[in-house]
């Protein structure tokens, strides 16, 4: 058993609007673990400029992720909401893993390989290196779980490997200094749900992104009830009825993204979606899905732009927020340092 006191962190980046993938995929697991866990949610700022941001862009940004931990019913009292940038704890502690990780480890990372493509040469150092500051995020505050995505589990892997390197390569003086052999605690993943992946509305080949070319293809968090029922009415799908078992559905993309958007809606699973809809078409399914979304996220929308038309209460959550992470964070540090060696 850990000797961590059960903490979750998580963040979004502040980058392009918020969408049902960031949505279903994190944001809508937030609110659960708040009852069982002691809860960290982050604007992660700093993350965002690894690809160059229009500042006014970027401070929009982060008050509309803000505003949709607050919408959802993340409790800023009871757990703390803020943004990377203002707890310097963070780029201090991604510099000391800089200098723990390997070059191999990092090169390894699908997604830079992905977002760098072949222009390699030409994206920022902070592109190639950032898994090192997710893992400071994380570490920061000696999380135990993080709630994540299936494309991020690569990234938890190098958070696990960084923190047993780290206990491993200091572990005298660790010792010497009586702190835990376990320092950094080796985190878990939390994946669950039947959509930890939301995809494209018009290429189930593709993850739904802030990026996409159609802005059909993404419902946004502040879309109105007309555009999400319109979106999810014009989805692509296909001419086949429903299939009565979730093992019909390998190999229909975009009808498995449509049954695991609706279950995660509902907060039920895709077989129990399949047992209301199995034999039926799309003409039955999709309306039904968009009256779904829309009572469920509309609410949600209309919250959000409460918050966003009082940008000064989103600023005073933050600036708390952050002051009482940087309590936990410069504790943390200050241990780091000692372990590390450097005169305080």
């Amino acid at each position: 058993m850990s000797k961590f006191p059960p903490r979750v962190f998580s963040g979004i980046k502040p980058s392009g609007d918020l969408h049902l993938g960031n949505y279903l995929g994190a944001i809508r697991r937030f609110v659960p673990l708040q009852k069982t866990h002691a809860c960290i949610y982050c604007v992660v700022d700093l993350h965002a400029i690894t690809v160059w941001q229009d500042p006014e862009d970027l401070k929009r940004g982060t008050y509309e992720i803000a505003a949709a931990y607050l919408a959802a019913g993340v409790d800023p009292k009871e757990h703390i909401i803020f943004n990377q940038s203002q707890v310097v704890e963070h780029a201090e502690l991604a510099w000391m893993f800089n200098c723990v990780v390997r070059m191999g480890w990092m090169q390894r990372m699908t997604q830079y390989k992905d977002k760098a493509g072949k222009n390699t040469q030409n994206v920022s150092l902070g592109l190639f290196a950032y898994p090192s500051l997710m893992a400071a995020d994380i570490l920061l505050y000696q999380t135990t779980h993080v709630p994540v995505g299936d494309d991020q589990k690569q990234h938890l892997e190098l958070t696990r490997d960084i923190a047993q390197k780290f206990n491993n390569d200091f572990a005298g003086s660790i010792s010497k200094n009586n702190l835990p052999a376990e320092f950094f605690p080796i985190i878990e993943p939390v994946i669950t749900g039947p959509a930890t992946r939301i995809l494209s509305l018009k290429d189930g080949a593709k993850k739904m992104s802030k990026s996409e070319q159609s802005s059909a293809a993404t419902i946004y968090m502040l879309d109105d009830a007309d555009a999400i029922a319109k979106k999810i009415k014009k989805a692509k799908s296909d001419a086949d009825a429903l299939p009565s078992e979730v093992a019909g559905l390998e190999g229909r993309l975009e009808a498995g993204n449509l049954v695991g958007i609706y279950a995660a809606l509902a907060d039920i699973s895709k077989q129990d979606v399949l047992n209301e809809f199995g034999g039926k078409g799309f003409g039955t399914f999709k309306p039904a899905l968009a009256d779904l979304a829309v009572a469920h996220l509309a609410p949600i929308a209309e919250n959000m732009r409460r918050y966003l038309a009082e940008p000064d209460e989103i600023e005073t959550i933050l600036k708390d927020g952050a002051n009482r992470a940087r309590t936990i964070a410069q504790k943390t540090m200050k241990d780091v340092r000692e372990i590390i060696g450097f005169v305080q």
